[in-house]
């Protein structure tokens, strides 16, 4: 897309909000049946919901950017008590909806509503890719004050393929596709240590390599 876009964070958060309550029931049909179709995906966050429950930390999990609640409830089904967190009243309310025996708020992933160290996982979905690049060491660094040490991350995100961060036309509204090296750099300097990386090709109607890192605080 090219040229500079908005780094004030409340300007920013405006925007993704009511981008995404206008794209919220579509996105919310196209999200619901996404996993089924990607063991890989599925794999990953059958591995973090794995180290959230075998580690000392206490806590619910916050599904940072949770958008309808389909991976919240996916979490869920893999027993780790979760917590829907998204800036789009419209997606909160859907999330409500169609997972009423779950809980969801309202609120921004650069400055969540827990205390510090109170939180046993992080999961950021495709979420941060949202933010402009200044704007990411900010959201990480609220991650790890809510996660307890010992604590779990997983970012998921749009891989740049060898070239720089690079933004483009996301259907909903800007986003950025990131290096892993950078983006695993941006999280060490937060406090985070890595486990694991992945990189997934594209499927079929999908544009971009997927990216994600699995760390701990």
């Amino acid at each position: 897309m090219g040229g500079p876009q908005p780094t004030d964070p409340a300007a920013v958060r405006r925007s993704t909000a009511a981008a995404y309550d206008e794209f919220a029931v579509r996105y919310s049909e196209f999200a619901r049946d996404a996993l089924d179709a990607l063991p890989l995906d599925r794999a990953l966050l059958g591995a973090f919901a794995e180290s959230v429950r075998s580690s000392s930390a206490a806590g619910p999990v916050v599904d940072a950017g949770c958008g309808p609640g389909w991976t919240t409830a996916h979490l869920h089904s893999l027993g780790v008590d979760v917590l829907g967190v998204d800036l789009s009243p419209t997606m909160i309310g859907l999330a409500r909806h169609h997972h009423p025996g779950l809980s969801f708020e309202v609120g921004s992933m650069d400055a969540l509503d827990l205390a510090d160290g109170g939180s046993a996982g992080v999961l950021s979905w495709y979420s941060v890719i949202h933010l402009p690049p200044p704007l990411v060491p900010s959201a990480l660094a609220e991650f790890r004050r809510v996660l307890a040490d010992g604590g779990v991350l997983l970012l998921a995100f749009f891989e740049s393929e060898g070239g720089p961060v690079t933004d483009f036309d996301h259907a909903v509204t800007t986003a950025y596709r990131w290096p892993i090296e950078e983006l695993a750099a941006l999280a060490s300097d937060a406090g985070f240590a890595e486990v694991g990386r992945l990189l997934r090709e594209p499927v079929e109607g999908e544009r971009f390599r997927r990216g994600h890192l699995l760390m701990r605080a």
